[in-house]
């Protein structure tokens, strides 16, 4: 499985014969080189409904035929857009063409804000994707919460994708500590330096993990 970051919260995941991408915050995003035209994607995963992770999902969906993952609320809202969904929620977990998806609780919110109002899209959500043998966690945006320990127990995590940007999610101390509680071989930093009030140094956290953490320039690919 190769692994791209895009920035922000954005991965594009190939594994072989499909192609994935998650929280596709690409053309209202001040950082990202890559355009939601240069997406070709089978699916879209989505953690939550705010617009920096709902972001161009629909119109990559309607453009290329991709089906949307999400919770229940946010694949419905999204559906009604006219695109393919397929809705989940927190716990459950469903075997797709390209490997196994599962849904984990996260901390924070959940809306789609519009000029004239706001758009209630449920509880947010974790991502465990399992595919060729290697399992990724991408954990949305989340507060540290004891239970990533369980997480941690039932699946072996390959790579945990952890926000550090503070003020709105974890910070690198506790996004260190979540890397403890997962037990992951791999954890990157992500949702950080978008904004002013995330602007953190992603060396804070790759200090506190050691080896075990590396950070993703914009446009790397990795092999997992």
């Amino acid at each position: 499985m190769q692994l791209t970051y895009l920035s922000h919260s954005c991965f594009y995941l190939e594994t072989g014969e499909h192609r994935l991408i998650i929280d596709p915050f690409l053309s209202a995003n001040p950082r990202a080189k890559a355009r939601p035209e240069d997406i070709d994607c089978d699916y879209i995963l989505l953690t939550h409904g705010h617009d920096d992770h709902l972001g161009d999902a629909i119109a990559i969906a309607r453009r290329t035929g991709a089906t949307i993952i999400s919770t229940f609320e946010v694949a419905m809202y999204c559906g009604r857009q006219g695109v393919k969904v397929h809705p989940m929620q927190q716990g459950g977990a469903w075997n797709f063409p390209f490997g196994r998806v599962k849904l984990t609780i996260a901390h924070h919110g959940s809306a789609h804000i519009t000029e004239d109002e706001i758009v209630y899209l449920g509880n947010p959500a974790g991502i465990l994707i399992t595919t060729g043998g290697k399992t990724l966690y991408h954990a949305g945006d989340t507060a540290l919460f004891l239970d990533m320990k369980l997480i941690g127990e039932l699946d072996r995590i390959d790579v945990a994708l952890l926000p550090i940007g503070d003020n709105f999610t974890m910070g690198p101390e506790d996004a260190a500590r979540a890397v403890e509680f997962l037990n992951a071989r791999l954890a990157i930093p992500m949702h950080y330096g978008t904004f002013d009030l995330i602007d953190v140094d992603p060396q804070r956290f790759v200090e506190r993990v050691g080896a075990d953490a590396r950070v993703m320039a914009i446009g790397e690919t990795i092999e997992i």
